[in-house]
């Protein structure tokens, strides 16, 4: 089992570092090859909209979304974790979706896999709200169950926690890290993972 990590957050060792950090000890304790990438270490151009992918399903942008894009061929299941900034992902992680346009095109237009083969792949995602609003995870939840649909990711759920602000934070709720922890050991063992709040 191979599990990719993608770390969202512009604050390097905040709550979804943390959460992620806890799911990936978790998925490792089981056995699972673990790796995580941090976004705002790369360099991501935004997507152009230039169309060059609709040929043969590849990105005329050269930049660090290359190794991107081999890590999730790579990848059994891949775990996005973004903090919630104005209702939605971070830029960085919203840059890293919209370059994913020419797996789109394979897709949708070439007619082949969008990551090279037919394995079956899971996604979850981690993430961590300031305010508590009810609907605060919705527009992050609709963005990423599509990204993973279009890439015949299946939906393996998410793990997220409001009122959490302040960097650090999450450490002192009473269950987090746990329920990260066993998230990580639950997908390492292909095993069916509850949600929280």
């Amino acid at each position: 089992m191979k599990i990719l990590g993608i770390a969202g957050s512009p604050r390097r060792g905040g709550n979804t570092d943390i959460l992620l950090d806890e799911f990936m000890k978790g998925a490792a304790s089981k056995g699972a090859e673990v790796k995580t990438i941090v976004l705002n270490d790369l360099k991501v151009t935004p997507c152009q909209h230039c169309d060059a992918c609709l040929e043969k399903g590849e990105c005329r942008i050269k930049d660090d979304m290359q190794d991107i894009f081999q890590e999730f061929e790579w990848a059994d299941v891949i775990v996005m974790a973004s903090p919630i900034q104005f209702m939605g992902i971070t830029a960085p992680m919203k840059a890293m979706i919209d370059r994913f346009q020419s797996r789109w095109a394979r897709k949708y237009v070439l007619k082949v896999p969008p990551l090279g083969d037919e394995r079956e792949r899971k996604g979850f995602f981690i993430s961590v709200g300031g305010t508590k609003l009810k609907n605060l995870f919705e527009p992050a939840l609709v963005m990423i169950k599509a990204f993973f649909r279009i890439l015949n990711i299946n939906y393996a759920g998410e793990l997220v926690f409001s009122g959490i602000d302040e960097k650090g934070a999450i450490a002192r709720h009473p269950d987090a890290l746990n329920q990260a922890f066993l998230a990580g050991q639950k997908l390492a063992e292909d095993l069916p993972v509850g949600q929280s709040e």
